[in-house]
């Protein structure tokens, strides 16, 4: 490596990057020969980090910079390289080696170079790439997804407006990757504060693909090997349980962010009001058809699940992440004041126990009721929740009945004896036959229509 790397010093900095590229790809491959799973060597790493990523060999050495056209011609070189590689272990592998944290002062190049590859992959639609990026996100701790998360709403949400449209546009093109970046999104925006409220448009364009194709939710888990525990710290399998806190807090979150604009002293224009209230009452609808397709995808589950054989293994939507979204909601509804939010909070409630209920019936959600019971208890009122924490009744075995024969819901209190059985009614005389009509073929009855 060390010949290799005094012929890079005497080229400029774009051939060099394309350079490295290229040696690495001839290593790479000739690793793969030997292991399906080749180490990452130091020599190759620290290439990488000083002539990708610009980072000195040398201690207290000054970092070199790109400019702008020179950044754009690397992030160029780069696609064109996935573009045109067509071994995806290559691929990955080198994605990986690239992107890859290692704990070290090029991680912050590392990610804000990955942040604008990715984006410039959505905007001239790079599947290689997004899938490679896809793959990344499912091995990559969730902080540094988040990161890049983070870089791709800013680019199409907050710098261009209707940019959006490009984004959205991905969804038929790398299902797989649209599926880990709505996992890492859920991640990023937990509704927690009012800055941690997704924006409308990101909003709109989740909720666009997942109504069209509520399967989208289930990519990863569906073409993923899974084992039954899986690691902590990394994104989950699905953003099952991301989907159902945004449905669930919404209500309160936006009620809350409403409080906060008037109790900060400056009310809002008429205007201003109007069209905030619009704007709120499209998200409110567009997360209810959300929740809507969260409970489809969570019918669907018991069935691959079972495929799966991890029915009662594996839960989808963690007990451990339940307890601090009904510890948000209880603290929600107590800062907002029940008197002014009882709407919201019957509406979140509503959401909690339906996603509860079909989350524990199709295997998603591992507890008992005990367990519900004793998270749920510090929860204002509600009647379906109470339905669902208390389960369905449960009728006593009678042996000593026959089959088919069901016996009555009010069953007599205990304590009380059951009524005497009545005396059996004598038998009704038997009716005289009526004459048989009998059929004259042929014969035809008058029609006349009503007027």
């Amino acid at each position: 490596m060390s010949d290799i790397r005094h012929s890079l010093l005497r080229r400029d900095a774009l051939s060099a990057a394309k350079e490295v590229l290229y040696h690495l790809d001839i290593y790479f491959s000739s690793q793969l020969q030997s292991a399906p799973l080749p180490l990452v060597d130091k020599g190759p790493a620290e290439l990488l980090e000083e002539f990708l990523f610009q980072v000195p060999k040398e201690r207290g050495a000054p970092p070199k910079r790109l400019n702008s056209l020179q950044e754009l011609q690397l992030l160029e070189i780069m696609c064109n390289y996935f573009q045109e590689q067509t071994k995806d272990s290559v691929r990955q592998i080198i994605f990986s080696s690239l992107f890859s944290p290692q704990g070290n002062k090029a991680d912050d190049s590392r990610m804000a170079l990955l942040g604008k590859l990715v984006s410039m992959a959505v905007a001239v639609c790079r599947v290689p790439v997004l899938e490679c990026a896809a793959f990344w996100l499912q091995r990559t701790p969730a902080v540094y997804c988040v990161r890049l998360a983070r870089a791709l709403v800013d680019d199409y949400c907050n710098l261009v407006p209707g940019s959006i449209q490009t984004l959205k546009q991905i969804f038929s093109a790398s299902p797989r990757f649209c599926c880990q970046f709505i996992t890492s999104v859920t991640a990023l925006y937990d509704l927690s504060s009012d800055d941690l409220i997704p924006p409308s448009d990101l909003l709109e364009l989740i909720v666009s693909w997942i109504f069209e194709d509520p399967r989208l939710i289930l990519i990863t888990f569906l073409n993923t090997p899974i084992a039954a525990n899986l690691p902590i710290g990394f994104l989950e399998l699905t953003p099952l349980t991301g989907l159902i806190r945004w449905c669930v807090k919404a209500p309160l979150a936006y009620k809350r962010k409403k409080k906060a604009s008037l109790s900060n002293g400056h009310p809002p224009s008429k205007i201003a009001k109007d069209s905030t209230s619009g704007e709120d009452r499209d998200c409110h609808q567009l997360y209810s058809k959300l929740h809507l397709s969260v409970l489809q995808v969570l019918m669907m589950l018991q069935g691959h699940l079972t495929e799966k054989n991890l029915y009662g293994r594996l839960g989808l939507v963690p007990f451990d992440h339940v307890v601090p979204l009904v510890e948000e909601i209880n603290r929600l509804s107590d800062e907002l004041n029940p008197l002014n939010a009882s709407k919201e909070i019957e509406l979140a409630l509503d959401r909690l126990a339906q996603a509860l209920q079909v989350a524990m019936a199709s295997g998603a959600l591992l507890c008992t009721r005990d367990d519900l019971r004793t998270v749920c208890s510090r929860l204002p009122h509600n009647n379906l929740l109470q339905l669902v924490i208390s389960g369905p009744v449960q009728q006593p075995t009678h042996g000593t009945l026959p089959p088919g024969f069901y016996p009555h819901i009010h069953t007599p209190p205990l304590g009380y004896p059951a009524h005497a059985a009545h005396p059996a009614l004598p038998a009704h005389p038997a009716l005289p036959a009526h004459p048989v009509q009998t059929f004259i073929p042929g014969m035809t009855f008058p029609y006349r229509p009503i007027r």
